[in-house]
Parts: C-alpha cells; structure tokens; sequence
C-alpha cells in the first residue's frame, strides 16, 4: 500500500501532521494555567494510529511521547470498539503507559466517517496530583498510592457530554483545584483542535491517501534509520550509569546496558540493572521503553522523523523487579528524570565505541525543588516548582555543549521560565541567576556550563527535593572528564545547611535563600585536543576559572 504514494503528496501530509501537533503544542501553551506548562513547557503532543504507532509528535519532552505507544494500547485493551466520536480518554498510570502520576494523558478518537484511524494525544504535567505531599515528589513513598491520584483509562468525555461528577472526583483529590482544572481544559483543548486539523485533512485529500502516505513516512523513517545503524560497528558493548541513592542509605544504584548491534537492528538489554528501589527512584516498563528509544534518537540524523519506523530497529529485553522495570505499584514519581537519564547515559556509553562521530556527552542530572507557601499578594497557597537553573548540556564530536539546556530526558524541551513573571506571580526574589563557570566537563569539546541561582523566599514554606546528581556529575565521552555535580544548600535561620536530593518537608524560613549551583555537561574527546584559541576564548567569557 505505501508504494502507491507519490513522493510530493507523502512530504505533504508528512509536513501537515508535523504542523498539527506544532498548533496543537502552541494552543496548550497559551491556554493552560499553571506556570509549569505555560511557562515551563513541561507538555508534550503527539498523533498516533489505530494500530498503537506513533505518527508524529511535536518538539517537546521525549520522556513523555516515547511511552505513548503503550498508553494508547492500554486505552485501546480497556475499551476496544467502544469508543465515539466525541469521547475524551484520560489517564496516568505509570503501569498503563504513563510516565508518572503528575503527567496526565488526554486522548482524542479521530474518526473518518465512522472509521476510528487515529489519536490525537496531549501528555502534560500537573502542578499537583494530590498524595502525600505537594507536587507528588514524595522521597518517602513506598508504594504508588502514596504519591498521588492514580487513574487508569477512564471516559473524562462520553459522546461530547463531560462526566462532570468524574471530574468533580478528580479535582477533589487535588491541592490547587482551579490550575489544575484549567490546565485539563487546555489539554482537552488542544486534542480536539488536532482532531479537528486532521478530520480537515482527510475532507481535503482522502483518508485513504492520508493512511498511504503514513505507511510510506514510516517505512521511509525506517529505512533511513536502518542505513545509518549499518555503518556502525558490529559488536556486544557494555555501558553502565549510577544513580546516587535512593534517598534511604541505598548508594551507587547502577544502570547496565549489554547493546548488541547487528547489521541494521540493535538490542538494548538492561536485565542486569540492579534491583528496584524501595522508594521512589524506579522507572516503570514503558518510560524505559521510552529512554531507550530516546537514547537511540540521539544517535540517528536530526532530520529523520521520530516516529514508529524510525523505532523499528531497536529492540529492548528488560528484567522485572530491576530499578529499570519495578514491579507494579511501586513508586515511580522520578522515573522520568531518574533513572531514564542514567538509561540514556549507559546506552550512549555502550554505543560510544561502535559510532564515535554520534556519541555526545551526558547532559546534567535532574535535582528539582516544589515550594508552597501562602502568597500574601493573593491570599491563595501556591507551588512553585523550580524549572530555573538549568544544568549544563553534553558536548559532541561537533562541538562544545550548550549552556543550562537541562536534561537528557528533555534535551532542552523544557524551559525555565522568566525571571520577572515568576517574581511577579510568587513571593519569590532572583538574587542572581547565571552561568556556573568551570562546571561543564573539560574535552576536546568542553560541556555545558550549569547554573548559579541565589533565591529568596520572602515567607516562611516549605519544599521537598527530589532528584540526583550530588554524587555523580554528567559523563564524559571520548575521553572527556564529567561535569561538576550539583551544590545546592538552604541558608537560613540555622546557618547553610546542604540539601540532599531527595527530602521532605524542609522548613524554609522567612527570607531564607536557596543557593543552588547546577551541574554541568560532560565534555566529549581527550582535553589536550581543545584549542589554544577555544581555551583562550573561555578565559575570557569567564566559561571556566583560572
């Protein structure tokens, strides 16, 4: 079937669905609510068909899209024909294809006629779940229930009529009920908009071109893969990452990989990663699957569409019970900065040697902090979760690393936001907010340089932690030196005190300052390689120290 497409009319629908899910992403951002998403972007879209494949997916958070594969079977298991035009799914269960219980998942059904072809998907993270604690981060979680509302595919939306007593249950269960709703709104939004793009797009070219013309865009992502894979060097490589601890005494928490690469296909086995964690520090199935393709799309050309055909070469074997792949209802609030960064990590690590022109170092590790107060501007409580301060991206075979570009789980998708919105919308005072010099990993290639943040808190709160990167800094590649870890304290009342990377209930007093130093990228290649001129040239950007 795909070969009855003529190229033109293939390139555009490619480039219409590409489109879609940009307007799609673009309607979330100015509609949602709380400064997580409309701010931070911590949002992601994508298209996928009736037979569970991605399509396309907008530039955003590749944590979140890569798992939408197994939420749309898990939707398509619970309710098989009984889905109408009009119905709007939701859900977020870590162990029915969601990521982690703050990242809720709206589904839309896409019908030709009375044919159901496709999802339009919109996957975004909520400023609260409910749970134990604000923001659902919760370091002291033993099990799934404990962090937060859990909701397995359920109809939000019968027919076009919304559940309003459902939806009366869900917000009960939340702190700050308003942006939440709010932000449901703009999800839903957003889907139907897609819905509505691509029910225009079959009027105007046919559905059964439009299905042609997918099959050929994902068996041409495919081929064009494979062609890359194949020049690499056949062999079994090893890469392993660690994650500091799991906040309960548990240290070096490792990450293996075993990558076989045979001509065009490749298998990613982490069966040998240790044991899960008895907090919350796991990864469910599917956001491995998700860091695992990740990892690999940062291996293959930039310009091929990351979608269903360009997965096809990879295969992944994983081991229940492993901090890769935790039994059901364990906790899993930080799997998807952590482990699915050191997934990614390992991988890359493997791989180095069979692609050393691909390979880059690893980028800066995850270590968040949610506030809530009371705002006395407004006399509502808030949250406000710390998206600034970015850690430092890894440098590659092309170059140094970019500066406070965050995370691999995110790669830049998620943004910090504006200084003077957040200092207008909260009581919060930017001291200083800059690059970290002499934080990313020397190399041939330098790394990213971190963040140095000095905030005031200007009334008594409280915050939690939740991430890693204290013990262990972002990997150097090639014979690249890792990037410094991050080193973040609270000073206060009680003098500068060290946070760890995963606390709860820490007391912040009136006026107290936070002063977080992130880590930097992982440089990339042997540093008697760097320029004369490049280190000049850092000296006097004050890049590094001297």
């Amino acid at each position: 079937m795909a070969q009855s497409i003529d190229p033109i009319t293939r390139s555009v629908i490619q480039h219409r669905l590409s489109a879609i899910v940009e307007e799609m992403g673009e309607a979330m951002l100015r509609t949602s609510y709380s400064q997580i998403l409309n701010a931070s972007r911590d949002f992601s879209i994508g298209m996928l068909d009736n037979k569970c494949r991605l399509i396309a997916q907008a530039d955003h958070i590749p944590i979140h899209v890569g798992a939408l594969t197994w939420a749309v079977r898990a939707v398509e298991d619970r309710f098989g024909n009984d889905i109408a035009k009009g119905d709007v799914i939701l859900l977020n269960d870590p162990y029915a294809g969601g990521s982690h219980l703050p990242d809720v998942t709206a589904f839309v059904p896409i019908f030709a006629g009375e044919e159901r072809l496709f999802w339009a998907v919109v996957r975004a993270h909520m400023g609260d779940i409910g749970g134990a604690t604000h923001g659902a981060y919760n370091p002291q979680a033993t099990e799934i229930w404990q962090e937060g509302l859990r909701i397995p595919p359920i109809k939000l939306s019968e027919a076009g009529r919304m559940r309003e007593d459902l939806l009366d249950m869900i917000l009960m269960n939340v702190r700050f009920r308003r942006d939440f709703r709010g932000d449901l709104a703009a999800m839903v939004g957003a889907a139907h908009l897609g819905e509505r793009s691509v029910v225009k797009l079959f009027a105007e070219l046919g559905a059964q071109t439009v299905l042609e013309a997918v099959e050929s865009i994902l068996d041409s992502a495919e081929e064009r893969t494979r062609g890359i894979v194949a020049g690499w060097a056949d062999g079994v490589y090893l890469g392993e990452a660690f994650l500091d601890d799991n906040g309960r005494g548990r240290e070096d928490i490792a990450v293996r990989a075993r990558v076989t690469k045979r001509g065009s296909d490749i298998e990613v086995d982490l069966s040998e990663s240790d044991p899960q964690s008895d907090s919350f520090a796991n990864s469910s199935h599917a956001n491995t699957q998700a860091a695992v393709a990740m990892a690999f799309a940062y291996l293959i050309d930039a310009d091929i569409p990351k979608n269903d055909g360009a997965f096809r070469p990879l295969s992944v074997k994983l081991k229940p019970g492993t901090v890769v792949c935790a039994d059901n209802n364990a906790p899993v609030t930080l799997a998807t900065s952590h482990p699915a960064n050191e997934i990614v990590e390992a991988i890359i690590r493997a791989l180095a040697p069979a692609c050393p022109d691909r390979a880059m170092g690893g980028w800066g590790r995850r270590f968040r902090i949610s506030v809530t107060g009371d705002n006395p501007r407004n006399g509502r409580r808030f949250i406000w979760h710390m998206f600034h301060a970015r850690p430092g991206g890894g440098a590659s075979p092309n170059g140094d690393g970019w500066s406070a570009a965050g995370e691999w789980h995110s790669v830049g998708g998620i943004k910090f936001g504006s200084v003077e919105v957040t200092e207008a919308r909260f009581p919060l005072f930017f001291e200083t907010h800059e690059f970290r010099p002499g934080s990313g990993g020397d190399g041939q290639y330098r790394g990213g340089l971190g963040s140095s943040m000095d905030l005031r808190v200007e009334v008594p709160a409280f915050a939690h932690t939740a991430g890693e990167g204290i013990r262990h800094g972002a990997a150097g590649i090639a014979g690249g030196d890792d990037g410094l870890p991050h080193s973040y304290h609270l000073v206060g009342e009680s003098g500068t005190v060290a946070l760890k990377t995963k606390e709860f209930g820490i007391r912040i007093a009136d006026g107290s300052l936070l002063q977080i130093r992130s880590g930097g990228g992982g440089g990339w290649g042997d540093p008697a390689a760097r320029t004369p001129e490049d280190r000049a040239r850092d000296l006097t950007r004050e890049f590094v120290t001297a």
